[in-house]
């Protein structure tokens, strides 16, 4: 239909819209001296040392030193490095001045974050006293904060798209409609470790034609598709996943299996096939499958019961099938569950090997290792539509049909009435005359070769395909002069406040709020922030940013020699995750100070996972707040999750935990490895063929002067967490030796647990706050942040401090900081221009 593909066409050019373009100032222009939000001057800052923690008492004042002094400073402790011939760290400090910082912001915001984590410079090498280090980070942050006030820059980002979830939350929000995004959507590009920072959400043909074709798909799947041709659609278990209990979703008494929740398209008649993981399935010892069953259901109510008795002896490598007669099922979101049913002689025997709850492992001869000899579900497939009957009634054509026509002339003021329901929805905004326009021209379009259903899934489909879905546009006032400040608009901040804080769309009370211009008051503004972070849908900041940001998608790719872990399943690994989730979620929900996020003695756990740290009496699958029964774990660094995901399938790795201590939590990453570094397993063994523990292949790894420098900054901080396994258990012996976590930190002082290590990050609080709010602050504006973001963030973490670091500080000073409420026009302002005659382009319209 032409109406359809032109679709296309406007969203192919939707980057050549105005005001959309990815270019930056690259020097900041002159601009008014007063900003709405923009962080006030810090008071001179005391104490003896950079590490002096914000409540603790205040040392006397920090001398002061001219630049030429602190110049000397940099000279004679940071040049031997930092020149144009070494540039250790990819940096020179070769003409870099002390009194001008605002030249080399970036440069200087690079030095200000290592003397602030206490890595510079480096342990061994001559250091300065601490007097002067701190008159020399005073120096350059009040220079930067002064120069930052008098030249605000808030920054620009171009449009942004939805991402996967994103995208998901909105086609849930919009149609009720639960969707799997990556069957559509290609894998996001993540950048400053999230994946909805603008600049780095490149289009493409295979993209544009990705989001046309689920327009198309969801559109029709929503309404009902009376015309249905018969498709397969199939459902995964993965591989380690334990099937030797119960689970969640599927019939009590059964055990294994998969509970999904299908939307089927049509009523109509449909096959449910099973597929099993061949390893279980052929002639084992002990026959444990013999006279087993499984029950296929939907809504809980059986529709198939197959033996699995005729299969036990398939050898067909890549799995063993079987099917259901076919079943009639009504259009509609159905929960579909197939699980084993077992005989009655089988819960003795499960009994008995219930200590053994193995899962599969990736490796083709797992079997010989041991594991549950009870068949394991590979996939349901769902095959269908068959001898199609019609559409039945579904929550989702209520939710869509909110009006039914009874005559032919009430048909179109109807689709209107739907059309701008949904299109509001859809473009998180009022409609245009001319976005009604389009829209009703679709819906007649449809309904000219159709049904009055017909045209309302037309315009339903140009909806979803519209740039105005897809992205996030946020319009500049007609009047803004280039390279000027402005304030977002209501509109604008509502879908920003909503995506930062839910990952989804702006509900109504937001839209709402937007229309009445009280966003663009800071009472306003914070008023629906308090809301929404009492609403369930911010736990997105656990699920969604807390995860990127503490990289907690790696996990995901360790897989745990089973020789060495064999408990190890995908329901632990699942569990692992939503401990740390559930955890930041609770920071959040009950506003509790940041700093727990270091040093809480408790958790969540499930019968699983406290299993798996050996806390006593914690009986089923829900999570609970437990104290820790110990005082080795604390905080975040004592989650499995972490844990495991900077470890290796058959080891811990020092290396890569203290490398995620640097990055992740200090902000002062590790420069990349020299080229034809071997791996650490490529380190030879003991003469005596003894396998070395992970600190005696790490000694002779770094007696490369290539690997030295930055192996003892890595290391020792890795080492003091060597008491953990690989998936995070407590243990004494590495490779039969026992454990040396002693460890020389960067500071001079030394860690030989995670609580000692704990203490230590702690002792650099300024560095732990920072690094968390530039993180906030750039999954909260989409955008990388950049030197000038630098001052706010400072602003935000000194506002934050007066209230006991809590996390509503945070959030709120994220939320108040020009970065978020402002944008800067593109292009640069005449360098004739004077400061004042900006003050106009910050006014919204």
């Amino acid at each position: 239909m032409k109406a359809i593909s032109a679709l296309a066409v406007t969203l192919s050019f939707a980057v050549a819209l105005p005001g959309h373009s990815d270019s930056r100032p690259t020097d900041p222009p002159t601009a008014p001296r007063a900003v709405v939000g923009h962080p006030v001057l810090p008071r001179p800052v005391s104490g003896r040392s950079v590490a002096r923690r914000a409540g603790a008492p205040k040392s006397p004042p920090v001398s002061w030193m001219a630049p030429a002094e602190l110049n000397a400073v940099v000279k004679q402790y940071c040049q031997k490095c930092h020149n144009p011939t070494m540039r250790r760290g990819n940096l020179s400090l070769a003409d870099f001045d002390v009194g001008a910082p605002d030249a080399k912001a970036d440069v200087a915001e690079k030095v200000v974050a290592k003397l602030r984590s206490g890595m510079m410079p480096p342990v061994g090498s001559a250091r300065p006293s601490a007097d002067t280090l701190d008159a020399l980070v005073i120096s350059l942050e009040r220079q930067l904060d002064a120069s930052a006030l008098a030249h605000p820059n808030p920054g620009r980002r171009t449009f942004q798209r939805l991402n996967r979830a994103e995208y998901r939350a909105a086609i849930e929000d919009l149609l009720k409609l639960d969707v799997d995004a990556t069957a559509y959507l290609p894998p996001d590009t993540k950048s400053d470790n999230f994946d909805n920072i603008a600049d780095v959400q490149a289009l493409s043909p295979t993209l544009l034609s990705a989001y046309l074709r689920a327009a198309s798909d969801l559109s029709r799947l929503a309404i009902g598709n009376a015309a249905a041709s018969a498709a397969s659609n199939t459902y995964t278990m993965p591989k380690m996943a334990s099937q030797v209990d119960h689970v969640e979703g599927t019939p009590f008494g059964s055990r294994g299996g998969m509970a999904v929740v299908h939307t089927f398209p049509a009523d109509g008649e449909y096959r449910f096939d099973v597929n099993f993981f061949h390893e279980t399935t052929g002639a084992f010892a002990g026959g444990l499958a013999r006279g087993e069953q499984i029950e296929i259901s939907v809504d809980g109510e059986r529709v198939a019961l197959l033996s699995i008795d005729r299969f036990m002896h398939a050898s067909d490598p890549n799995g063993v099938a079987m099917g259901s007669e076919r079943v009639r099922v009504t259009a509609g979101p159905h929960k579909i569950a197939a699980a084993f049913v077992p005989p009655a002689f089988q819960g003795v025997v499960q009994d008995l090997i219930s200590p053994l709850k193995y899962s599969l492992n990736s490796t083709s001869n797992a079997v010989a290792y041991g594991f549950s000899l009870l068949p394991h579900l590979r996939e349901l497939t769902v095959n269908g539509p068959y001898a199609v009957t019609g559409v039945s009634d579904t929550p989702v054509r209520r939710h869509i049909f909110s009006c039914r026509p009874a005559t032919v002339s009430a048909e179109r003021p109807c689709a209107q009435s739907i059309v701008n329901r949904l299109g509001t929805m859809a473009y998180r905004r009022p409609l245009t005359d001319e976005d009604r326009g389009g829209l009703m021209s679709l819906y007649d379009a449809g309904r000219k070769g159709g049904t009055f259903e017909t045209g309302v899934r037309t315009a339903l489909e140009g909806m979803l395909a519209s740039p105005d879905f897809v992205f996030r546009f946020e319009q500049a006032p007609r009047d803004v002069a280039a390279g000027a400040n402005y304030k977002l608009r209501d509109i604008d901040l509502a879908s920003r406040l909503s995506f930062f804080l839910w990952s989804a769309p702006p509900d109504q009370a937001l839209l709402t709020a937007a229309s009445r211009g009280t966003l663009s008051q800071t009472a306003g503004l914070e008023r629906e922030v308090r809301r929404m972070l009492g609403d369930s849908r911010a736990k997105a900041l656990s699920t969604r940013f807390a995860a990127q940001w503490l990289r907690l998608p790696d996990l995901d790719i360790v897989q745990p020699d089973i020789r060495q872990y064999p408990d190890f399943d995908e329901q632990l690994r699942i569990a692992m995750r939503q401990e740390t989730e559930l955890f930041f979620d609770d920071l959040v929900r009950r506003d509790r100070p940041l700093l727990d996020l270091y040093r809480a003695d408790y958790t969540f756990v499930n019968e699983r996972l406290a299993e798996h740290y050996d806390i006593p009496n914690i009986v089923g699958p829900s999570f609970r707040r437990v104290k820790y029964p110990d005082a080795g774990r604390r905080g975040i660094l004592s989650h499995a999750s972490v844990l495991t995901l900077t470890s290796h399938a058959g080891r811990t790795s020092a290396v890569e935990r203290g490398k995620w201590v640097m990055e992740v939590l200090l902000n002062s990453p590790p420069p990349p490895p020299p080229p034809g570094v071997p791996d650490l397993e490529a380190t030879p063994g003991s003469a005596s063929g003894r396998l070395l523990t992970v600190r005696e292949r790490m000694e002779q790894h770094r007696k490369s002067p290539a690997c030295a420098s930055c192996h003892k900054m890595m290391d020792p901080i890795g080492l003091a967490m060597e008491q953990y396994d690989v998936t995070g258990r407590l243990r004494v012996r590495d490779n039969g030796m026992p454990i040396d976590s002693r460890g020389d930190l960067w500071d001079g002082t030394t860690a030989t647990t995670v609580a000692e290590l704990q203490q230590a990050l702690l002792r650099r609080e300024d560095a732990l706050l920072r690094t968390f709010t530039r993180n906030l602050m750039a999954y909260a504006i989409g955008r990388r942040i950049e030197a000038y973001d630098m001052p706010s963030v400072r602003a935000i973490v000194r506002d934050a401090s007066k209230q006991e670091h809590r996390m509503s500080a945070y959030i709120l000073g994220v939320v108040r900081s020009p970065a978020f409420r402002m944008q800067r026009a593109e292009g640069a302002i005449p360098k004739a221009t004077d400061a004042s005659s900006g003050a106009s382009s910050s006014s919204s319209r």
